[in-house]
């Protein structure tokens, strides 16, 4: 982690030797130049333990790290009809060791996918007429890994009411996804190697529409309903389901799958120095599963450019119809899985935040103009947990 930091402020180090000032125009003409707008770096130390790993059929261990970085880069300018165009570039590298995917072949460091890394760049652009109060988003995606190959695109339109108070926002997201078809060991016909192995499609079409509202000056809200279907190869390939017969069985889950997602969110000023941030979302779907999440965050200023932000998240869920515990699944049933991420159970997220963005920026270099660190713990009620430590350096 210490390498991964240092090279980042490398990075911005080299940024800030090149910016340039640009002389103040006093016509109020802005400039149609391609400029930076802003630099954020992200890096995160995850780590997790548990004991219903589903590639062993909803038994053993679910011991997992993960380093995380997520590099974006926003330049802007403006055309001659003054509308503001950004551009941004984001390239995410995770690492990741699992104890679990090591135990696709049942032995140990014999899985190629025990430890993988997934590259995950991204492309936007936007243009928005203040004059008029519109936004047209677009952006593509994509992410690689072992067994995953993933394409993404969107289009976003928002548009603010007459009085500026109110913005409405539609946006369309599609994922063209290819799976490696990786079965357990004793599954395969064959046990050559990962260019032997097949793939399958799986496709992801969701619909978002938003509202936001500003109540008053100490009041917003915002309503929030997504639309998400899901077509293709929905299981894992290398999860087993072990049956009450004893025998080992690949995961079997329906090519289909319909997500209703609704949302609502609400932002309360209280005085200068403290925001009540909450958020409630109900979520069901045609496979059984329904869920509430509820989320409390309070950010507290304790100065011009500290603040701490404490919060709070409790989910629980009802378990999908198509799960079930080792040994439970019959050959009477015509879908079958024993991943505990399907299961009912309930959890909690807790942590804090710091927030650091002094005026002559972060340790007196000015272009840094924020430093953010958080960490939160997770906890499920059916043996599982796990730690998440993030920084945030922003260049501005």
């Amino acid at each position: 982690m210490k390498k991964i930091f240092l090279t980042a402020a490398a990075v911005f180090a080299l940024l800030h030797s090149f910016a340039q000032t640009t002389p103040k125009d006093t016509t109020g003409f802005q400039s149609r130049k391609l400029k930076l707008d802003e630099v954020n770096l992200v890096s995160s130390y995850y780590t997790q333990n548990g004991n219903n790993a589903a590639v062993t059929g909803g038994i053993g261990s679910q011991k997992l790290t993960d380093i995380a970085n997520v590099f974006d880069v926003k330049m802007i300018k403006y055309d001659s009809n003054s509308r503001k165009h950004t551009f941004g570039l984001e390239v995410g590298i995770d690492h990741y060791t699992s104890a679990s995917s090591d135990m696709i072949d049942l032995q140990a460091n014999s899985s190629a996918s025990h430890g993988d890394t997934r590259i995950y760049p991204s492309l936007s652009w936007s243009i928005e007429n203040e004059k008029k109060g519109t936004t047209l988003a677009l952006g593509l995606s994509s992410s690689t890994e072992f067994d995953y190959q993933s394409f993404g695109g969107n289009i976003s339109f928002s548009t603010k009411t007459k009085d500026g108070s109110g913005e409405f926002t539609a946006k369309l997201q599609t994922y063209l996804d290819q799976v490696t078809l990786i079965q357990p060991v004793e599954l395969r016909t064959n046990t050559m190697g990962h260019e032997q192995y097949g793939s399958a499609a799986r496709n992801t079409f969701a619909g978002s529409l938003s509202y936001s509202q500003i109540i008053n000056e100490r009041l917003q809200v915002m309503v929030l309903a997504d639309v998400v279907q899901q077509n293709g190869y929905l299981s894992l390939p290398f999860h087993r389901v072990y049956f009450k017969d004893n025998t080992v069985h690949q995961e079997n889950l329906p090519d289909s799958r319909l997500k209703i997602p609704l949302g609502f969110r609400a932002n309360y000023f209280i005085g200068d120095n403290l925001i009540i941030k909450t958020y409630y979302r109900y979520y069901t779907d045609n496979w059984g599963l329904k869920s509430h999440t509820v989320d409390l965050e309070v950010p507290i200023k304790i100065n011009s450019f500290f603040s701490i932000s404490p919060f709070y998240r409790y989910y629980t869920q009802t378990a999908a119809k198509y799960f079930a515990p080792f040994q439970t699944h019959t050959t009477a049933e015509q879908y079958y899985n024993s991943n505990y991420d399907l299961s009912k159970f309930n959890s909690d997220f807790y942590g804090a935040g710091i927030r650091f963005a002094p005026p002559k920026g972060v340790f007196g270099m000015q272009h840094f103009s924020m430093l953010e660190l958080r960490y939160g713990h997770y906890a499920k009620n059916i043996n599982m947990s796990s730690d998440i430590i993030s920084l945030n350096i922003k260049y501005k």
